[in-house]
């Protein structure tokens, strides 16, 4: 696991909103929660650890990027820290 963590953090980077607009329109982006570990989220996605996935996704540790909030990164190009587990882009805030 540790060669999957050095890897996806080598991966990791910063990207603004609007890099990110496609992805979100094709439902693909998904949000961490700032303090949340977005690696450990990261690698969890990508050994299919769904229980895992599923209790983030219950307290809202992860969660779907509404429009409203959508709309409010487009007018801001908030910038995120992002990492792609196939076919999700996972972002959270800077």
């Amino acid at each position: 696991m540790d060669d999957l963590r050095d890897h996806l953090n080598l991966e990791t980077g910063k990207i603004s909103w609007r890099e990110l607009q496609k992805h979100y329109a094709a439902g693909n982006v998904m949000a961490v929660c700032k303090g949340a570990d977005l690696i450990e989220i990261a690698i969890a996605f990508h050994e299919d650890k769904r229980s895992r996935v599923e209790s983030w996704l219950s307290d809202k540790t992860l969660f779907e990027i509404d429009d409203q909030l959508a709309l409010k990164l487009h007018e801001t190009d908030a910038e995120h820290w992002a990492v792609v587990i196939p076919p999700f882009v996972l972002v959270q805030e800077t």
